[in-house]
This record gives C-alpha cells, sequence and structure tokens, in this order.
C-alpha cells in the first residue's frame, strides 16, 4: 500500500509541475496578501478532481478491462498532443 501511495504521490507531482494549473495558482497567489486561500483553494480543487478520477477509475474498470481503458487514456494523450501541436486545441 505505501508503494502505491509513493508512486501515485511521485506520478501527480511530477504531472503537475509547470503546468497550467499550476501558473495560474501562482498567478492567483500574486492578487492576494496571504497565500493561505489560494493554498486551501487549489489543495480542495486537486483532491477533488483526483477523487473524482479515482471513483471513475473504479466504476469504469467493472465494465472495461483496465488495459482497454490504458489504451484508451494513451491514445487521447496522443490525440490531444497532435491537437495542441497543430494549434487546434
Amino acid at each position: 500500500m505505501l508503494r502505491m501511495i509513493m508512486t501515485t504521490f511521485f506520478m501527480v507531482f511530477i504531472a503537475e509541475l509547470g503546468d497550467k494549473t499550476q501558473l495560474q495558482t501562482m498567478l492567483l497567489a500574486t492578487q492576494c496578501k496571504s497565500i493561505w486561500p489560494v493554498f486551501i483553494g487549489a489543495s480542495l480543487a486537486l483532491i477533488l478532481s483526483s477523487f473524482i478520477g479515482v471513483c471513475a477509475g473504479m466504476f469504469l474498470t467493472k465494465y472495461i478491462p483496465p488495459h482497454y481503458l490504458q489504451r484508451a487514456a494513451g491514445l487521447a494523450f496522443v490525440v490531444i498532443g497532435v491537437l495542441t501541436l497543430s494549434g487546434k486545441f
């Protein structure tokens, strides 16, 4: 269990570094005298979005084998990457 916690932590931590969400959070922090409201709001948002992702994953794996979900997620990342590079996303 500890191994899964650490793996998840590092994957999410690395994925979130430098993304649009972190940049937006930094910009919000510049508009506030105290960083705590921004930190708490951003933390709660990440917790909620992670919770939704975990629940969706648990629900979907009841009906779709995990390897199909992994391939679909990989394909979605490739399609989004291509659309982003082409300026259509």
